[in-house]
Protein backbone atom coordinates (compact mmCIF):
# COMPACT_ATOMS: atom_id res chain seq x y z
CA UNK A 1 0.00 0.00 0.00
CA UNK A 2 1.45 3.35 -1.05
CA UNK A 3 1.00 6.53 0.95
CA UNK A 4 2.46 8.63 -1.84
CA UNK A 5 0.20 11.33 -3.25
CA UNK A 6 0.67 13.72 -6.14
CA UNK A 7 0.81 17.50 -6.01
CA UNK A 8 -2.65 19.12 -6.17
CA UNK A 9 -1.52 21.82 -8.59
CA UNK A 10 -2.87 21.49 -12.12
CA UNK A 11 -0.58 19.60 -14.53
CA UNK A 12 1.96 18.76 -11.79
CA UNK A 13 2.61 15.06 -11.39
CA UNK A 14 5.41 15.31 -8.83
CA UNK A 15 4.98 13.59 -5.44
CA UNK A 16 3.59 15.74 -2.64
CA UNK A 17 5.66 16.56 0.46
CA UNK A 18 3.47 19.16 2.18
CA UNK A 19 -0.18 19.85 2.98
CA UNK A 20 -1.68 23.32 2.64
CA UNK A 21 -4.74 24.32 4.66
CA UNK A 22 -6.53 27.67 4.48
CA UNK A 23 -8.07 29.20 7.61
CA UNK A 24 -10.39 31.71 5.99
CA UNK A 25 -11.63 33.25 9.25
CA UNK A 26 -8.05 34.23 10.21
CA UNK A 27 -6.86 34.94 6.66
CA UNK A 28 -4.08 32.43 7.18
CA UNK A 29 -2.55 29.68 5.08
CA UNK A 30 -0.92 26.85 7.06
CA UNK A 31 1.74 24.84 5.25
CA UNK A 32 2.94 21.76 7.10
CA UNK A 33 4.28 18.26 6.55
CA UNK A 34 2.27 15.92 4.33
CA UNK A 35 -0.85 14.86 6.21
CA UNK A 36 -1.33 11.16 6.87
CA UNK A 37 -4.66 11.15 5.07
CA UNK A 38 -5.99 13.29 2.23
CA UNK A 39 -8.66 15.56 3.70
CA UNK A 40 -11.26 17.65 1.90
CA UNK A 41 -10.35 21.34 1.60
CA UNK A 42 -6.61 20.70 1.92
CA UNK A 43 -4.05 20.71 -0.86
CA UNK A 44 -1.02 18.45 -1.17
CA UNK A 45 1.98 20.25 -2.67
CA UNK A 46 5.33 19.17 -4.12
CA UNK A 47 8.61 20.80 -3.01
CA UNK A 48 8.58 23.38 -5.81
CA UNK A 49 5.01 24.52 -5.16
CA UNK A 50 5.44 24.46 -1.35
CA UNK A 51 8.50 26.72 -1.52
CA UNK A 52 6.90 29.04 -4.09
CA UNK A 53 3.59 29.44 -2.25
CA UNK A 54 2.09 32.92 -2.35
CA UNK A 55 -1.11 34.03 -0.64
CA UNK A 56 -3.48 36.96 -1.19
CA UNK A 57 -2.37 40.38 0.05
CA UNK A 58 -3.11 40.75 3.77
CA UNK A 59 -2.93 37.00 4.44
CA UNK A 60 -0.32 35.33 6.62
CA UNK A 61 1.56 32.12 5.84
CA UNK A 62 2.51 29.80 8.69
CA UNK A 63 5.19 27.31 7.67
CA UNK A 64 5.38 24.51 10.22
CA UNK A 65 8.53 22.96 8.83
CA UNK A 66 11.34 23.43 6.36
CA UNK A 67 10.97 21.23 3.33
CA UNK A 68 13.72 19.21 1.71
CA UNK A 69 13.90 16.87 -1.23
CA UNK A 70 11.94 13.77 -0.13
CA UNK A 71 14.26 11.31 -1.89
CA UNK A 72 15.79 8.85 0.53
CA UNK A 73 19.54 8.50 0.61
CA UNK A 74 21.00 5.03 0.10
CA UNK A 75 21.88 4.91 3.83
CA UNK A 76 18.25 5.61 4.71
CA UNK A 77 17.03 2.79 2.49
CA UNK A 78 19.49 0.37 4.05
CA UNK A 79 18.41 1.46 7.56
CA UNK A 80 14.74 0.85 6.72
CA UNK A 81 15.54 -2.56 5.25
CA UNK A 82 17.59 -3.50 8.32
CA UNK A 83 14.83 -2.38 10.67
CA UNK A 84 12.21 -4.68 9.20
CA UNK A 85 14.40 -7.63 8.29
CA UNK A 86 13.71 -10.73 10.41
CA UNK A 87 16.74 -11.17 12.70
CA UNK A 88 18.37 -14.56 12.81
CA UNK A 89 20.42 -16.17 15.56
CA UNK A 90 24.04 -15.02 15.81
CA UNK A 91 26.42 -17.14 13.75
CA UNK A 92 27.16 -20.48 15.40
CA UNK A 93 24.60 -20.01 18.17
CA UNK A 94 21.13 -21.43 18.68
CA UNK A 95 17.75 -19.91 19.47
CA UNK A 96 18.69 -19.63 23.17
CA UNK A 97 21.20 -16.92 22.29
CA UNK A 98 18.48 -14.93 20.54
CA UNK A 99 16.29 -15.09 23.66
CA UNK A 100 19.22 -13.89 25.79
CA UNK A 101 19.82 -10.95 23.43
CA UNK A 102 16.09 -10.05 23.48
CA UNK A 103 16.03 -10.13 27.30
CA UNK A 104 18.64 -7.36 27.70
CA UNK A 105 17.42 -4.40 29.76
CA UNK A 106 18.16 -1.88 26.97
CA UNK A 107 14.69 -0.39 27.36
CA UNK A 108 15.35 0.38 31.02
CA UNK A 109 18.60 2.12 30.14
CA UNK A 110 16.97 4.29 27.46
CA UNK A 111 13.95 5.32 29.54
CA UNK A 112 11.40 3.49 27.37
CA UNK A 113 9.14 0.52 28.04
CA UNK A 114 7.82 -2.07 25.63
CA UNK A 115 4.05 -1.86 25.17
CA UNK A 116 3.56 -4.38 22.39
CA UNK A 117 5.18 -6.72 19.95
CA UNK A 118 4.46 -7.86 16.42
CA UNK A 119 6.84 -10.51 15.21
CA UNK A 120 10.36 -9.23 15.73
CA UNK A 121 9.26 -5.56 15.93
CA UNK A 122 8.59 -3.92 19.29
CA UNK A 123 6.39 -0.95 20.19
CA UNK A 124 8.15 1.31 22.70
CA UNK A 125 6.93 4.37 24.57
CA UNK A 126 8.60 6.85 26.88
CA UNK A 127 8.14 6.42 30.60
Amino acid sequence: MSVSRQCSRTACSVGAIATLTYVYSDQTAVLGPLATYAEPHTYDLCLMHAEGLTVPRGWEVIRLTEFADPGLAQDDLVAVADAVREPGPPAGQGAGAVAAVAARPEAEMSGTIETGRRGHLRILRDR
